[in-house]
């Protein structure tokens, strides 16, 4: 059963407010699905290859897990938090923790199965080798009215 807060008046001019500040407080921090963080990446193409590059400091390379499915990459993991005390006062808290997840539409068709990945000082480096082109070429005919 959730509470309704109780207010004399008829419209409160505060709640707009806020309703604002919690909706700019959410946009600030990106999140995907299931409330998880959003890593940055780079994508970029070589002759041979589509790479992907996403810093991942704090990130046991054990607790990433890769696909790639329909020319989608998806990469999930989990931060945890290692602290070796428990109670803190905290001036600022910006680092995060908790589960990461990010899909990235690859801008080129891939050998799914030839992907490599390695880690190395905390960036996730992805390789995934091109596809050939194996489109067919349609001829136009005209037909006599």
């Amino acid at each position: 059963m959730s509470l309704i807060k109780w207010s004399p008046f008829l419209f409160e001019p505060l709640n707009a407010m806020d309703q604002m500040t919690d909706e700019l407080r959410s946009s600030l921090i990106p999140t995907g699905k299931g409330g998880g963080l959003i890593p940055p990446v780079d994508v970029y193409e070589t002759p041979e290859a589509i790479m992907v590059e996403a810093p991942m400091a704090g990130v046991d390379p054990k607790n990433i897990e890769l696909s790639v499915d329909r020319g989608v990459l998806s990469i999930k993991a989990l931060s945890e938090r290692r602290t070796e005390v428990d109670e803190k006062t905290y001036y600022r808290k910006e680092v995060r923790h908790g589960a990461v997840f990010r899909q990235i539409p690859l801008p080129a068709p891939v050998q799914e199965d030839q992907a490599e990945a390695s880690y190395e000082q905390g960036v996730l480096k992805i390789r995934l080798p091109k596809r050939a082109d194996s489109g067919t070429t349609i001829k136009i005919t005209n037909k006599p009215s």
